[in-house]
């Protein structure tokens, strides 16, 4: 692997190895203040860093354009081996003691949809405080997480569904997911339960697929308006969005507005099953299930307490989901 990077027995000796650790940082971010404050080191010692990684690569590694700071064609080329190199050993050194979830007091920290934590966390928390009490979660919103800080392994887990993802990501289906419509119970659109009387109404959209700060909608965006609209379009129909919002809990609040139609996956609907003032319905139109995805890091496959978490989540999950 070394011998790629350009690098054998005579002259390796000549390079201090934690200068990969910098050039994988400073190629993800191509910048040197960024890659300083990632790597917990002053923005002089990162400048240091790079000057010696030219000196040793004959090459300037980084050089600035007019859209900033732009790896070289040889820096381009080092940047997938040297993520694998700086992986491999971040695996090799993980501890490899047995991991005891009763006495843990270990934080893990879950990206999660408020979908997933209507349907799936109260669960989880169910089973940690009957086998781990001491573990805590740190719950994280879409827009609070970036693909980076899930491959640094600064993020445990993230729980959502997903358009895309990054190829080196480990990833696991907890479950697929129906739609289900709520309606008010006085709505007279109850008395013509059909795909006329559904467009006939006002609709609540909601979703957050993926992560990153979300953008807002515009009457353009109906072509990314998600699963629900998908299949309405491919029937040649539209529906009137009244409300865009990125919140579940919310949603299942505007139920109870007599003139909205909201449609959400199946599993959601389970928060207010008790709530007589509205119906559920099946949608008069059929709309595919939609995949709720658990996804880490590479360097996280390994760890004990980890996997445990992870195989502790998939089980809760099929339960769930029966």
């Amino acid at each position: 692997m070394l011998c790629i990077l350009g690098i054998n027995a005579v002259n390796i000796t000549r390079l201090d190895l934690n200068l990969l650790l910098s050039l994988d940082v400073v190629l993800t971010e191509c910048n040197v203040t960024k890659a300083a404050e990632i790597m917990g080191i002053s923005q002089p010692a990162m400048s240091n860093s790079l000057r010696r990684l030219r000196k040793y690569f004959n090459d300037p590694i980084l050089i600035r354009t007019s859209e900033g700071m732009t790896p070289t064609p040889r820096a381009q080329e080092l940047q997938p081996i040297v993520r694998k190199v700086v992986t491999m050993a971040e695996v090799a050194l993980q501890p490899k003691e047995a991991f005891n979830p009763a006495k843990s007091s270990r934080i893990f920290r879950i990206m999660a949809s408020d979908y997933t934590e209507v349907t799936l966390l109260p669960a989880v928390l169910r089973m940690l405080r009957a086998q781990a009490p001491g573990i805590k979660l740190d719950i994280m919103t879409p827009s609070d997480v970036s693909f980076h800080a899930v491959e640094q392994g600064k993020v445990d887990l993230i729980i959502n569904r997903f358009d895309t993802l990054p190829l080196s990501f480990h990833q696991l289906n907890l479950w697929e997911d129906s739609f289900s419509c709520l309606v008010k119970a006085t709505n007279p659109v109850l008395n013509n339960w059909s795909m006329e009387g559904y467009l006939s109404c006002k609709h609540v959209w909601v979703s957050k697929t993926g992560m990153g700060v979300g953008v807002g909608m515009t009457n353009r965006n109906t072509q990314r308006l998600g699963w629900v609209d998908e299949a309405l379009r491919a029937l040649g129909q539209f529906r009137d969005i009244a409300i865009f919002t990125r919140h579940y809990q919310a949603a299942l609040m505007f139920a109870e507005q007599e003139h909205l139609i909201v449609t959400v996956p199946t599993m959601a609907t389970k928060a207010i099953r008790h709530n007589k003032e509205v119906v559920i319905k099946r949608p008069p139109f059929e709309i595919p299930a939609m995949r709720l995805k658990m996804v880490w890091s590479p360097l996280l496959q390994n760890d004990t307490g980890h996997n445990w978490m992870r195989q502790s989540i998939k089980k809760i999950a099929a339960g769930l989901s029966e």
